[in-house]
This record gives C-alpha cells, structure tokens and sequence, in this order.
C-alpha cells in the first residue's frame, strides 16, 4: 500500500474507531484473555499479552479493562475462542483478508459469506488471497520522535527490515516473529510508539477510484461490525483525493 494512500486509510480507521470504542474495548478485550490463557498472564513473560496491551493502551482502553481481561483468562472464565482467517475478494477485484475469533466457527463463517456476498465480494478459501500479502511486524511512531535519519538509525539498530516516514510519522517494518525483540529495542531508543502490531503488508495493491473506495468501506464497515471480526485488511491503494473525498 503505497504511504500516502496508507496513512489517509489509518486516519479514516481511526476516526471510525472513535464512534465504535465499546465495539473496540470488547475486540481488545477478547485478544487479552485468549493471550494470557494462551501463555503466562504476565505480559513481561507472554510477547503476544505483552502486545495486544500495547494496543489496547493506543487506542485509550481504560486500565480496568485490560485487568478483568487478563483476570477473566486466569480464573478461566471466558468462552474457548478459536482464531479463524477468512480469505476472499471485495469489489473491483480487491484482496480482503478477515481475522476472526469466535467461540462459534458456523455461526462466523455464515455471517462472513452473507456480508461478502451482499456487498459485492465472495468469500474464496484459504490461501485464495494470501499470497498477495506478507505477516510483518508493523510500529507506528508520531513524527515528532525524530527526522528520518534517526529513525532508520535506530531501526537498524533495533534489527528491523525498512522504514517509511512521512509527514505524519514512521513506520518500521520487521519480520513478524522479530517484533517482541524489535519493538522492546525501538522503545529504549524512541519511546512508547503509537501502534505494535502484526499486520498482513500488501505486496501488490489494487488501485481504485472514489466510487470503488465507496463500496470497499462499505464491505469493510459491515465486517468489522461483526463481534466475531478482530480485524480486516485490504491491498487497495487510492490517490489522497479519493481518500479525502470518503
């Protein structure tokens, strides 16, 4: 996803966060209690806990929460998820990758095919779309941490494979099972980042005009309503014109 396009698609998520934080506490809330049951409920000792944190606290999810959340897996409450990856096609052709977590595999594979269905896309099997995208480590910092310069020092330093800066900010770049190692390093260096995560990086995009960009949000939207739905991602691409005009 080319930078430009990229960053405008994370302020319009963002602003879509805003109006559904409760929907996005619980989708947190959901990733920390299958991580601590997952591993040790220490974050220090359990990268995927330690991350999923780290998330949550970007996004302002309240202290209390994150507690009940890792409490709920340690007194074994909380429902057996199972991690699902959907794969299929949005309109226009676009690559569509949905990351669910669903106590119910029936029930999320039904809703997943109908939203697809009834917006223009299909749901096609694992491996369908997956080859257009690679699992990397993405850390998001503000601009302000330092020019270019001295991010890629640092994030050759901290063993990471690239960096995009912008305007806006940086975004560094591992391989996903660096990104513990590598986002603990950055840290020292640079401080809290904005965003660690691991992400599904596009390596060939699809590009689309405002009418397209229109239904693709639209698929988007419905499928990350689904409480099943952690995340989803796209490989389209689109001028800042489009991305202004949503």
């Amino acid at each position: 996803m080319a930078g430009h396009s990229k960053w405008a698609n994370i302020q319009h998520r963002k602003g879509r966060q805003d109006a559904a934080r409760s929907k996005l506490f619980s989708k947190f809330s959901k990733e920390i209690t299958v991580a601590a049951k997952m591993g040790d409920p220490d974050p220090d000792k359990n990268p995927r806990l330690r991350l999923a944190i780290k998330e949550a606290k970007s996004q302002s999810m309240p202290k209390d929460n994150i507690e009940r959340a890792i409490k709920k897996a340690v007194g074994g409450d909380g429902d057996a998820y199972e991690e699902i990856r959907y794969e299929g096609y949005g309109p226009n052709g676009v690559a569509v990758i949905v990351e669910a977590m669903t106590d119910n595999r029936n029930r999320t594979a039904s809703n997943v095919r109908s939203t697809f269905t009834k917006h223009g896309g299909n749901l096609g099997e694992t491996g369908s779309v997956g080859f257009m995208f690679e699992r990397k480590g993405e850390v998001v910092y503000p601009a302000e941490v330092g020019d270019a310069d001295t991010v890629m020092m640092a994030a050759i330093e901290a063993g990471a494979e690239d960096v995009e800066s912008s305007e806006e900010g940086h975004v560094i770049w591992c391989a996903d099972t660096d990104l513990n190692e590598v986002s603990t390093a950055l840290e020292a260096e640079l401080g809290e980042s904005d965003s660690t995560k691991l992400v599904w990086k596009p390596s060939t995009t699809t590009e689309l005009d405002l009418e397209a960009m229109q239904k693709l949000m639209k698929l988007v939207d419905a499928l990350e309503d689904d409480d099943d739905v952690q995340r989803v991602t796209t490989n389209f691409e689109a001028s800042d014109e489009v991305m202004a005009a949503l």
